[in-house]
């Protein structure tokens, strides 16, 4: 389609990538299985590296939030540091039986606990401006009328 004036046609609109709405389940979903996978990279390539595993959870629980749906935002904050420890725990360097793995997980969430707050404060700041702007939006029309 020409453009007014004789001047160059305008280019297509650039399609938008779709945005997902996850629903609180299936946001402590995508979020744990996301946080499996990048412990199954951290020990094929870093070889179980902790930092590196650390490293990741702050955008996959930014993912997390960003496209959790707004009814449950809330839920962002609360499945990111669950999918966190399911994560570390293949990692964690824990041996022997049972005990062995679980002082492994407990070492590993206990020396690297900024790494989660970072990842869940990540969660949560986001989850709250999300709602913030929703809440303007409700209020917006009432001011206009």
């Amino acid at each position: 389609m020409p453009a007014q004036g004789g001047g160059a046609p305008r280019p297509a609109p650039a399609r938008r990538m779709p945005r997902p709405r996850l629903t609180g389940l299936g946001g402590g979903l995508f979020a744990c299985t996301s946080m499996v996978l990048v412990a199954g990279i951290c020990w094929l390539l870093f070889g179980s590296s902790l930092f590196v595993y650390g490293l990741l959870f702050p955008p996959v629980a930014a993912a997390t939030a960003l496209w959790v749906r707004p009814a449950d935002l809330i839920t962002a904050p609360i499945g990111v540091p669950i999918a966190f420890a399911a994560g570390v725990w293949p990692i964690s360097g824990g041996s022997g039986g049972f005990g062995g793995q679980l002082m492994g997980l407990v070492s590993a969430l206990s020396l690297h606990a900024g790494w989660l707050y970072a990842g869940t404060l990540v969660a949560a700041l986001i989850a709250l401006v999300r709602k913030a702007v929703l809440i303007g939006r409700r209020r917006l029309p009432r001011r206009v009328a």
